[in-house]
């Protein structure tokens, strides 16, 4: 499972990166330049790069992802750092659904063990997962959004009769389910199959 290693030593100021972020328009390439440009010119906040890529918010080459756009919609922020950090951070909520600071000492010996990391780099680690975990709502639902082909592929077998016309245009579903916080697998069972019936059949 995925466990980021990335880290900063300005953690206690990712808030306030954060919150210039979703201010400001998203650049082409996120750069060193562009955060000078947002008042950040020490080489201290260069680190925010490589965090920024670890949760998803920049692709591999700099360039702001979807979830970055997302987050600059103040009304799901919250939701968006919460399911980055369930995906960079996937192996501590396995140990701690919703960690809190007194968990720090837990949280920095899997850092510590899992990368391989000092004492100083494991806390590091640990701090800059807290500092975003303060900016996320680990209380939020996880979406799961099934493919939209396999939707597609049930929809077209059960009525091979009708065939759209070469040209007509085509509609495309993006269905989001919310699933409650469970270990009863019943429960997930009943949500797909009605689903199934209300949708495929």
């Amino acid at each position: 499972m995925p466990l980021a290693n990335t880290y900063t030593v300005i953690y206690g100021q990712l808030p306030e990166v954060f919150q210039k972020l979703a201010a400001g328009q998203a650049p082409t390439q996120f750069t060193t330049q562009h955060l000078k440009d947002l008042g950040y010119a020490s080489s201290n906040y260069r680190a925010v790069i490589p965090l920024l890529k670890a949760i998803g918010f920049l692709s591999p080459d700099g360039v702001p992802t979807q979830r970055y756009h997302d987050y600059r919609n103040s009304a799901r922020s919250r939701l968006v750092m919460a399911e980055a950090l369930r995906e960079a951070y996937s192996d501590l909520f396995v140990i701690k659904a919703n960690p809190t600071d007194t968990d720090k000492p837990l949280i920095e010996g899997k850092f510590k063990s899992a990368h391989n990391a000092s004492d100083h780099v494991s806390k590091l680690m640990a701090n800059t997962f807290f500092s975003l975990l303060s900016l996320a709502d680990m209380n939020s639902p996880v979406s799961v959004q099934p493919p939209i082909t396999e939707i597609e592929n049930h929809a077209q077998s059960g009525d091979q009769t009708q065939k759209a016309p070469v040209h007509s245009p085509t509609l495309h579903y993006n269905i989001q389910i919310h699933l409650p916080a469970t270990k009863d697998i019943e429960v997930y069972n009943a949500i797909f199959k009605s689903l199934k019936e209300h949708l495929l059949d």
